[in-house]
């Protein structure tokens, strides 16, 4: 079993009741409020626990639970549908997952990412385009996905959108987002929106797309006694793909 970010919710407040579990009043979540991020075992209430694919190993599932979840949920914020164009800024752990996925329901992607190994990435795993942050991509997009945390990017994404567009941001935090020009940045029903944590519903709906599709994350292994040099290697932006931690030697 697979134990995510969302440890439980509450089951009682107005968003639990509506079904928005993600926004519960009174979450807990893996790694902050209970014990078990960096564990060999954890206890977890067994509603909010998965089934794992049996032809998933484990350095393989890992990146789901987590970048691979919120991922998921930030595609779906972002009202892309099967023959339109995707833009994914930031080309991170849970980016190089959505970038599969799109592909896989028949998306046409762009990517615009800083780091010149982030672009081959993008690029091998079938994005149409790949280019620096402050490139604007080669035609228009229906849909954007903004997964680093940089409030600046958030008008050039915007811009970036046609008529109708959708910009979901995916970070848990964000540094501050400057001031939006109505008619170039918002006008024409252009939608902003953010994603927060996830659903059950997402993660089932995740590990049943990943073992279809098939959804390969592109992992680099640590092993825990090293879980420093990971963390840095993350902040620096040097992880092509997944950085995993092998708790067991």
């Amino acid at each position: 079993m697979g134990v995510p970010w969302l440890w439980r919710a509450c089951g009682r407040c107005a968003e639990c009741l509506r079904g928005d579990e993600n926004l519960c009043r009174a979450p807990l979540f893996t790694g902050w409020d209970r014990d078990g991020g960096y564990a060999e075992r954890v206890c977890a209430p067994e509603d909010f626990a998965y089934a794992l694919p049996d032809a998933l190993d484990d350095e393989t599932v890992a990146p789901l639970l987590c970048a691979g979840i919120i991922g998921y949920r930030a595609l779906v914020r972002s009202r892309a549908k099967p023959g339109q164009r995707l833009g994914l800024y930031g080309f991170g752990s849970s980016a190089h997952l959505v970038l599969q996925l799109a592909r896989h329901l028949g998306m046409r992607v762009f990517v615009a990412t800083r780091e010149g190994t982030h672009r081959a990435l993008a690029l091998s795993l079938g994005a149409e385009w790949a280019g620096a942050l402050d490139q604007p991509p080669p035609e228009p997009l229906d849909a954007a996905i903004l997964f680093a945390p940089a409030g600046e990017l958030v008008p050039t994404a915007l811009a970036a959108l046609g008529p109708g567009g959708t910009l979901a941001c995916a970070g848990i935090h964000m540094s501050a987002i400057p001031a939006l020009d109505y008619a170039a940045h918002l006008f024409e029903e252009r939608t902003l929106t953010s994603v927060t944590a996830n659903t059950r519903a997402d993660g089932r709906a995740l590990l049943e797309l990943a073992g279809r599709v098939p959804l390969r994350p592109r992992t680099t292994a640590f092993p825990f006694a090293r879980a420093n040099e990971a963390l840095l290697a993350l902040r620096d932006g040097v992880i092509v793909g997944s950085g995993v931690l092998r708790v067991r030697s």
